[in-house]
């Protein structure tokens, strides 16, 4: 517990102090008045004052706000407060900030709307820029430190009727080791484009090519976990040797190490990492011995599966094993120009499955109940933050690309609808009056309250298994 509860502190304050500072240092660049920059929402919980700027940490980590001079509209939603401050507010993850206005006909030379309309575009927009750069930055530091992983060519491995969904029992026509070479139209060079492929795919028709057997179209399933559940079918055989341990699961308390080959599981061969896992799933609670090599020896070791409840591709529950082991995956070294293409090149990567994402949710493509909150996201950091500084570092990265492209939808109170307004500004010569600004925010922030609480409902009923 006590990790979950540092690592959720650690993602969300480091990518808010990230998205803040984008628009905290382009104000300053801009000669805009900052009174205050905070870390988290609602009352102070601790600041100082340097010069003109309060730095504060606020109760509410849910987000963080830099007042600028000269942003009304956002009045109307926090009320006003001493006027003796001349406040304002800007971010993406600016949602329900205060923001107080000193009644001014027109702009100080200081208030942000005295600036140029470019230059208001770029301080609005550097929150979100900084998130993608930072997810950049981390991406390519990890190809740096740990390499990148190769991508193995996308074979078909050996399937049963059980693991896949719905609609794609077409696949067990294929035979084991047939390369996809086209997927809906689309050129397949490896695994990584056949898993993106099906990650961005819209629910339904899909045909996939290969180079040695009949083409075969298979329906792609709308539900997450039915598609998960596809994706996972599909991994290319690896050997089944060990590549990482996750501290504190059963693999890990077995004496399971780096480099350990699987040869038997409960006496039953295994030849592959995906054998190792069926084996491993349908034994949660169960003592199983496992028969491994390692350094040209051949041991037994004992493991207890942990439980794990999941959701099947209808209405209910399913209890699996797993023992918290990663397969062993070579990785080729980049210099520094190769990683800083890999961290654009996952960046964008990234970026495209979230919008692509948020259009099956606008179509109904998507169940609105993968929507998850602040419960889902300490879920998921503790987890990973488990799995190593790697898997950390990389999650932060994933969740930075998300925060940036969600804040820029057009919605009134992101990053998206001041860009909107300003947008507008440039199309009719003239920014709206301050009481439609006032009213388009009022609106934003209830949609943005309402998305709030529609996920943050999703994390609650996850937690009881609804």
């Amino acid at each position: 517990m006590l990790i979950t509860i540092l690592a959720t502190i650690v993602v969300l304050g480091v990518l808010i102090l990230v998205h803040e500072l984008g628009h905290f240092v382009t104000a300053k660049l801009a000669d805009i008045a900052v009174p205050r920059f905070s870390i988290g929402l609602g009352p102070k919980l601790w600041g100082f004052r340097r010069g003109e700027t309060e730095y504060v940490i606020s109760w509410l980590p849910l987000g963080g706000y830099v007042k600028m001079a000269g942003m009304e509209e956002m009045e109307p939603i926090e009320g006003k407060a001493d006027r003796s401050e001349t406040t304002g507010v800007a971010g993406a993850s600016d949602v329900g900030l205060l923001t107080e206005g000193d009644g001014r006909a027109r702009p100080g030379p200081r208030d942000f709307e005295s600036k140029s309309l470019p230059v208001r575009m770029v301080v609005i927009s550097a929150g979100v820029l900084m998130n993608l750069l930072f997810a950049v930055v981390v991406f390519a530091a990890g190809a740096l430190i740990w390499g990148v992983e190769q991508e193995p060519e996308a074979t078909i491995p050996a399937l049963t009727a059980e693991e896949l969904p719905p609609g794609t029992e077409s696949l067990l026509a294929v035979p084991r080791g047939a390369r996809v070479v086209e997927a809906g139209g689309e050129t397949i060079e490896n695994w990584g484009d056949l898993r993106d492929a099906l990650i961005l795919a819209s629910p339904g028709p899909l045909t996939l090519r290969f180079d040695a057997a009949a083409p075969v179209t298979i329906e792609v399933p709308a539900n997450d976990t039915a598609r998960s559940r596809l994706i996972l079918a599909l991994n290319p055989d690896r050997p089944p040797v060990i590549g990482q341990v996750v501290d504190g699961l059963p693999a890990d308390k077995a004496g399971l190490l780096p480099g350990d080959r699987i040869l038997a599981v409960a006496g039953e061969p295994v030849d592959s990492w995906q054998a190792l896992v069926a084996a491993v799933r349908a034994r949660p609670g169960e003592v199983t011995d496992l028969t491994i090599e390692r350094g040209g020896r051949v041991l037994d070791v004992r493991v207890t599966p942990e439980p794990e409840e999941i959701s099947t591709d209808g209405e209910g529950k399913e209890t699996i094993g797993r023992i918290g082991a990663a397969p062993f995956v070579p990785r080729d070294r980049p210099g520094p120009v190769g990683a800083l293409g890999h961290g654009v090149a996952r960046t964008w990567d990234t970026a495209k499955i979230i919008v692509g994402f948020l259009g099956d949710l606008i179509t109904g493509n998507a169940s609105p109940r993968s929507l998850g909150g602040p419960i889902l996201i300490g879920q998921l950091s503790g987890e990973v933050a488990r799995a190593g500084i790697e898997a950390f570092l990389g999650f932060m990265a994933l969740f930075s690309v998300n925060l940036a492209v969600l804040n820029l939808l057009p919605i009134p109170v992101l990053d998206g609808g001041h860009l909107l307004f300003l947008v507008i500004e440039a199309v009719r010569g003239r920014a709206l009056s301050y009481e439609q600004r006032v009213r388009f925010t009022q609106v934003g922030f209830v949609i943005v309250l309402a998305i709030m609480v529609w996920a943050i409902a999703n994390d609650v009923l996850r937690l009881f298994g609804i």
